[in-house]
């Protein structure tokens, strides 16, 4: 694990650039740090120490080291596929997983990639050739960001601020970024914070030469050949790909923790884990006694308290308050590396902070089995119509800005709203934030006046006909997975120089995911039926009975009380987001009122256009 940073250009740039960009990525790598300089192309790379201990440094080369890598991130099947490489004369110089990445090259050019099963973010140099290839896991685990210098020339970093002190970068803000945030709590990938900064997307290689630049998808060939099974092989099928990619990420030479809330995904986890290592380290938050309205008792530590003692874990709880969250935003902003306001994230931030403070580097999380699985609440409300036209006239806007977060609602009344929006619509609806309406009340059409809709997201997955309840979950799993969920899980572990790890995003478990009916997700009471069903030997009856709950942060409860001050900080008229011109001068008025609205959810909105104020003005760790 470690953080990258490079550049192809035939300027001529100052020797301590790269050194400042690479020392920019410390807390993704404190261990060591290693540079490659050619002609025209110079990188380097900071490292965590996870595999290979003592012989992992990076570059890692080819025989005749025409070969170059950096990269960041863990291949899991590297045993195997060294083993391979051997058996055909392949001769290595370190017991490090990346080295199999540069014989891999020799032996089958570009589609080595679609070989890997791990998180990584790689820049390979081919010296000889003079061009650089630069490749993203298949489920997006690892960033890495880009900014096209020139026909040829290009700079790369594994985050923003370290490509952001490259000389002559354009950080122009990027107003359809910011546009789309407060809908998401993030911004949409390819696209950041900067009009001409980019995300390489996931599962593709951009490839610099001489003939220019170009972006490359490669698939996901983890891909299982199977079309129509019995309810029986579904649950085999979907237990041996989960357990598999379990074992498989517990590679590591140092001690290995896990995520544990007491919910059946992280449950799974831990419980494989627990199975196959002498000891293991596990972990959860536990918040203030809160009773959240709209999600019940914020604190759940102790279900996962109780759970660890029956897997006979080292466990610990980290309990945090309003106070201590509000401490830490600053951290919790440089983190994430641009505007990124999901609350969750500042738990994930204290388990990581916890995790580093008790020796352990790697941590395994249960991200990503809703989406995989079929997990979140609505997902029962998908294939159920109640269409009742004459009831939106009793609702305010005739429903538009209702979404299922309207808990003020009754559910018999938020699916008659919803059913009647287009499927693109109810795809916002079910899981999302601010409406294009409240957008446009909170924004100054003057800078945003050139912007897209955010539902144009929806509509680039399917544009015309109907939406199968197969499709809403699909979209999930393409776009919020790796946008918000594996994104929080990279910046807030990395914060404080810890390799999160994610089983249910490994390509095998995703091909398997898309071969899933809804009926092997969604059946009788039970969400993830049949990862219940798979793993229901091993587990207690209260894990595979309880419902859903989600790793909830009462953001609602402390923006109307302890937080009030950072409220009344982000819309005064001397407020960063005031003087960028971005908030209308009722803005105030408008947030206030949504806060306070009993008929729905709309703290993550308003946690939004918080966080971004603070961003704005955090030129210290973009300098």
């Amino acid at each position: 694990m470690c953080g990258i940073a490079g550049y192809i250009t035939n300027r001529n740039v100052d020797n301590e650039v790269l050194e400042k960009m690479v020392e920019a990525l410390r807390h993704r790598g404190p261990d060591s740090k290693g540079e490659y300089h050619s002609l025209y192309y110079h990188a380097g790379m900071r490292r965590l120490s996870i595999n290979d201990l003592i012989t992992g440094d990076q570059p890692l080369y080819n025989k005749d080291k025409s070969v170059v890598l950096l990269y960041n991130g863990e291949i899991y099947n590297s045993p195997q596929l060294r083993k391979e490489l051997e058996g055909k004369g392949y001769k290595f110089r370190t017991h490090s997983d990346g080295e199999v990445i540069c014989h891999l090259y020799d032996e089958m050019g570009e589609g080595l990639f679609e070989r890997l099963d791990g998180m990584f973010a790689v820049a390979l140099w081919l010296e000889k050739e003079k061009r650089l290839i630069l490749a993203r896991d298949i489920p997006g685990e690892k960033p890495l960001y880009y900014s096209k210098l020139g026909n040829n020339e290009i700079v790369f970093a594994s985050e923003i601020k370290s490509l952001a002190l490259f000389p002559g970068i354009d950080l122009s803000l990027n107003y359809q970024g910011l546009w789309d945030f407060p809908t998401f709590t993030w911004i949409p990938q390819p696209d950041t914070i900067y009009k001409n900064v980019f995300s390489l997307p996931r599962s593709h290689i951009l490839i610099c030469g001489k003939k220019g630049i170009r972006l490359k998808y490669y698939a996901n060939k983890f891909n299982l050949q199977y079309i129509n099974m019995s309810d029986e092989a579904v649950i085999e099928e979907t237990r041996r790909v989960v357990q598999e990619s379990v074992k498989s990420r517990l590679l590591s030479d140092v001690p290995v923790g896990c995520f544990l809330s007491g919910g059946l995904d992280s449950s799974i986890v831990a419980t494989i884990a627990a199975k196959a290592l002498p000891s293991i380290s596990t972990f959860t938050i536990g918040f203030e006694d809160v009773h959240d309205p709209y999600h019940g008792t914020a604190d759940e530590s102790k279900y996962s308290e109780e759970y660890a003692k029956k897997i006979n874990t080292k466990h610990h709880t980290i309990r945090i308050t309003s106070e201590d969250c509000q401490r830490d935003l600053l951290k919790f902003c440089s983190s994430a590396d641009q505007p990124f306001s999901v609350p969750s994230g500042m738990g994930i931030m204290a388990i990581a902070r916890a995790a580093h403070d008790a020796g352990i580097k790697v941590l395994l999380s249960g991200d990503c089995s809703d989406e995989c699985f079929g997990g979140y609440s609505w997902y029962f409300y998908l294939d159920n119509n109640i269409p009742n036209k004459k009831m939106l006239s009793a609702i305010p806007n005739g429903g538009e800005t209702v979404t299922f977060n309207n808990f003020g609602l009754g559910l018999k009344e938020r699916l008659s709203v919803l059913n009647n929006y287009i499927p693109q619509k109810r795809a916002w609806a079910w899981h999302y934030y601010a409406s294009e309406v409240e957008k446009e009340k909170l924004y100054s059409r003057d800078v945003f006046k050139n912007t897209k809709s955010s539902l144009r997201f929806f509509h680039e997955y399917k544009d015309s006909g109907d939406w199968a309840p197969e499709d809403f979950i699909k979209q999930d799993r393409e776009f919020y997975l790796f946008n918000e969920m594996l994104q929080k899980l990279d910046r807030m572990t990395m914060a404080y120089s810890v390799e999160g790890r994610v089983p249910f995003a490994a390509p095998s478990v995703l091909a398997h995911a898309e071969k899933l009916k809804f009926n092997h997700m969604v059946r009788g009471n039970y969400l993830k039926w049949a990862l219940r069903n798979a793993f229901k030997d091993i587990l207690p009856r209260e894990i595979y009975d309880r419902p859903k709950h989600g790793f909830n942060v009462p953001i609602d409860h402390w923006l109307k009380n302890g937080w009030s001050d950072l409220f009344e900080e982000t819309f005064r008229t001397s407020s960063n987001l005031s003087k960028a011109g971005i908030i209308t001068k009722d803005s105030r008025d408008v947030a206030y009122a949504m806060i306070h609205d009993r008929m729905r959810v709309n703290g993550p909105t308003i946690f939004s256009l918080i966080i971004l104020n603070i961003w704005l003005g955090g030129h210290s760790w973009r300098s």
